[in-house]
């Protein structure tokens, strides 16, 4: 007998539960370059920009493929078969494009990004306060309002008040060495997969953004190959967790995404101190406010048309 989970039946092994958008190789590139822009955005998460633009449960699935694959051509069993049968499963179309513009993006704009988040920093939180606040209908949507449980509100609760909590712990500094990249870029990754999880403010958090920044942009291949393969270990487990919750526990874990991605807007309040403590609005609030609510409208709009295009391929 099939297990059920919190969304329905189960559905077949592999398959993150969510829906799958059609998408053109050229879309894929600009959603790509999207998630690349954000990552270098202290308090923005890459998973989000890929729910909000319908590309999750692909991006997901196919990690899923290629992590089971290199495990087959590990341990067997039919090394050579299984490994090809996975990789063949994977959405290539898709994944390849959106890692081209990913890494387009991030090395283009990791320089200036830094520094518009250093001289501007009330600007830049606003305006990705008003996209993420507006981003939370993404998993809301996708678990069903309607079929919500006194459990998941807890739960989804229980997630915000933890995340906002973390986001509130004040910066420190730590060297740059193996010992500290492997793991910071292992819990960093999170953020491509997890909404509402920032890799930028993990990396700001423990001291190693700028740095990690500055190693894009100067081309450090020594850091970034250190970092690349924390990320690699941190994401092989991760995906794993993930496709596994999606398949088994949906509703729970859209909803639990939805109250990360509502803590974590603490830390995209646009007036703080560096220590991370919260100030009112200051005399400026006007414009800070008006350049939310433009990015809360051009979300918003990316959302609408991303329910429309669900709706009419449903």
């Amino acid at each position: 007998m099939p297990q059920q989970h919190d969304g329905g039946a189960a559905p077949a092994a592999g398959s993150a539960a969510l829906p799958v958008r059609r998408t053109s190789t050229v879309g894929n590139l600009v959603r790509g370059a999207l998630i690349g822009l954000v990552e270098t955005v202290p308090g923005v998460s890459g998973g989000t920009v890929a729910l909000v633009v319908g590309i999750y449960a692909q991006l997901l699935e196919s990690a899923d493929h290629v992590v089971t694959a290199v495990r087959r051509l590990l341990l067997g069993p039919e090394r050579l078969a299984g490994a090809r049968e996975h990789l063949a499963a994977v959405r290539w179309r898709l994944i390849i494009p959106v890692l081209i513009g990913m890494a387009a993006a991030v090395f283009t704009v990791a320089g200036p990004m830094a520094a518009a988040v250093e001289n501007h920093p009330v600007l830049t939180r606003a305006a990705f306060f008003g996209m993420v606040l507006a981003s939370l209908a993404v998993p809301l949507r996708m678990a069903g309002l309607g079929g919500l449980r006194m459990r998941h509100v807890l739960a989804g609760l229980a997630a915000a008040v933890l995340t906002f909590w973390l986001v509130s712990l004040p910066p420190t500094t730590i060297s740059a060495t193996p010992a500290t990249i492997l793991p910071a870029a292992a819990v960093a990754v999170s953020a491509l997969m997890l909404p509402g999880l920032s890799g930028s403010f993990l990396l700001l958090t423990v001291g190693l953004y700028e740095p990690t920044l500055q190693a894009v942009d100067q081309r450090d291949v020594g850091y970034l190959g250190i970092f690349a393969v924390g990320m690699v270990l941190g994401g092989i487990v991760l995906v794993k967790v993930l496709t596994w919750l999606l398949a088994h526990h949906r509703r729970m874990t859209l909803v639990v995404l939805a109250g990360l991605m509502l803590g974590a807007l603490r830390s995209l309040w646009p007036w703080q101190t560096e220590s991370r403590a919260l100030l009112a609005p200051d005399d400026a609030w006007l414009g800070v406010l008006s350049l939310g609510l433009a990015g809360f409208v051009v979300v918003g709009l990316l959302v609408a048309l991303d329910a429309r295009l669900a709706r009419r391929q449903g």
